[in-house]
């Protein structure tokens, strides 16, 4: 699921002011998308608009932007004609592009849809009400993030994490870890992310992608890969953090890991033909992670084995159990969202 619309991106290219979530619920439940639904979307929003045909396609470069056009590949916004119409810049799916004229009249179809829209009375319905909604939405989110944070540092401070190089990189490797793990979650469900995007593209261009629709980016079929490196980290994490005095019981469980990333990179060269930019970056993490328990000297006395390395095994499980439940619901609920379109 794109993490933008083309309504969205439309109404800010017209400045008229309306909430994201709103809109795109809209959008979403709109049964075509197709220019004439745009269309009686756009009045709902206080935006005249008119739809046309150009016979003349290169009549294009006579309008003013922003407006719709419809290509062979679907809807976009051009934002830009140069003075000498021998460019266009258009937007589609959040990325912003611009062609020769030539190129872009070889897709256009020649329909194109223009907007008017007038300050002070073009705006989303009930707006201001969606807007302080969304404003108490954005409080809640980064009131959670500054708590953790305050949670992260008073940690980090108190149990003398910083007192010792080993446990710094341990912590830094284990954030590193959590990021790309994260991307990779949000890669499994289709959610547009530049940062991902932009990271996939460093070993081959859709090899991420390639990987992910794999049957082997889970485990049995039963959980992804991706959930399974968050909830290791996370649980990691939380532990060094916590219980300094388990961080021995922590590092068996990553030399525990490292045989799945001699498979991985395996699968990737041989069978997939296709790198994994992410996947390889959290196989490079658990081995970064064991230099620093190995440099560290904390595989030293965590035989015999105690009660606390099965506590961390059913942490591990349990957080793995939970994440993934969380995912099969948002995943269900996307399909029938999907499904409705």
């Amino acid at each position: 699921m794109a993490g933008s619309d083309i309504l969205n991106d439309f109404l800010v290219q017209l400045d008229v002011p309306h909430t994201h979530g709103y809109t795109a619920a809209r959008y979403r439940d709109m049964p075509f998308k197709t220019l004439f639904g745009l269309s009686k979307l756009l009045e709902e929003y206080g935006v005249e608009n008119e739809g046309m045909f150009l016979a003349d396609k290169s009549e294009l470069s006579k309008l003013s932007p922003p407006f719709l056009a419809h290509t062979g590949a679907g809807l976009v916004i051009v934002t830009a004609i140069d003075t000498e119409g021998r460019n266009v810049g258009y937007l589609t799916q959040g990325v912003t592009e611009t062609i020769p004229m030539d190129r872009f009249l070889k897709a256009f179809d020649g329909n194109v849809l223009l907007a008017y829209p007038q300050p002070g009375r073009s705006h989303e319905p009930e707006y201001c009400v969606h807007h302080r909604s969304e404003i108490f939405s954005a409080a809640k989110k980064w009131g959670l993030v500054a708590a953790l944070l305050f949670i992260f540092v008073a940690f980090f401070i108190t149990n003398r994490t910083w007192s010792h190089v080993s446990t710094v990189l341990l912590t830094l490797f284990n954030l590193a870890g959590l990021f790309f793990t994260y991307l990779l979650v949000q890669k499994s469900f289709n959610i547009h992310n530049p940062t991902a995007d932009s990271v996939c593209r460093v070993l081959q261009e859709g090899g991420c992608d390639s990987v992910l629709k794999t049957s082997a980016s889970s485990f049995f079929g039963i959980f992804s890969w991706s959930e399974v490196g968050f909830a290791y980290f996370s649980v990691s994490l939380v532990y060094l953090l916590v219980s300094p005095g388990w961080i021995g019981y922590l590092a068996l469980c990553n030399a525990c890991c490292l045989p799945f990333t001699f498979w991985s990179i395996w699968y990737q060269r041989f069978r997939a033909h296709a790198w994994c930019t992410l996947c390889v970056s959290v196989q490079a993490t658990l081995w970064c992670l064991f230099f620093c328990y190995l440099g560290g000297g904390w595989f030293h006395g965590i035989f015999p084995l105690r009660l606390p390395v099965f506590i961390i095994g059913a942490t591990y499980i349990a957080v793995l159990l939970g994440i993934n439940r969380v995912n099969t619901f948002f995943s269900s609920k996307i399909s029938r969202n999907e499904n409705d379109i």
